[in-house]
């Protein structure tokens, strides 16, 4: 249902007391610049932007590799939360490679295994905030690559 190395995330932290998988979680976040674009790297569609749910600009940057597999790099404002940080690393990880169709059909539903019930109530916005920008990137490459299709 999840793609390989997410599965393995998720398997990681859900069997974690809620101390450890906090202190992981704020591993995952100091590592978040990792996630950023590379100099000199090309991408297929860059999304920048700030949404009202989030509390600085996110940038969303998707490149195709052979075989419809994804590449994903983040870049996050100064301002944005530790948990959207976490979860950038996070979902990076989990979903780099892994084919379009599949990370559109990624649910949500492995979020509260990862952070926490508690934390999902406190931060239901920033939890899911990652996750549905990097399916909106996709839909609007598929989007885009299905209208230039038809057009030829």
């Amino acid at each position: 249902m999840y793609p390989g190395p997410l599965q393995d995330i998720i398997e990681l932290f859900e069997h974690l007391p809620e101390q450890e998988r906090r202190e992981n979680l704020i591993v995952m976040a100091d590592s978040a610049k990792k996630q950023e674009p590379r100099e000199g790297e090309k991408f297929d569609l860059e999304d920048v932007r700030k949404d009202e749910e989030c509390t600085d600009t996110v940038g969303v940057y998707l490149r195709v590799d052979e075989g419809d597999k994804a590449h994903f790099a983040i870049t996050l404002g100064p301002l944005v939360q530790t948990l959207t940080k976490a979860m950038t690393s996070i979902l990076c990880r989990g979903l780099n490679g892994a084919k379009l169709q599949d990370i559109l059909e990624v649910p949500a539903d492995f979020v509260p295994r990862i952070v926490g019930a508690d934390l999902v109530r406190l931060r239901s916005q920033t939890v899911y905030y990652v996750l549905s920008r990097m399916k909106t990137a996709v839909k609007m490459f598929m989007d885009r690559r299905r209208a230039a299709a038809s057009a030829a």
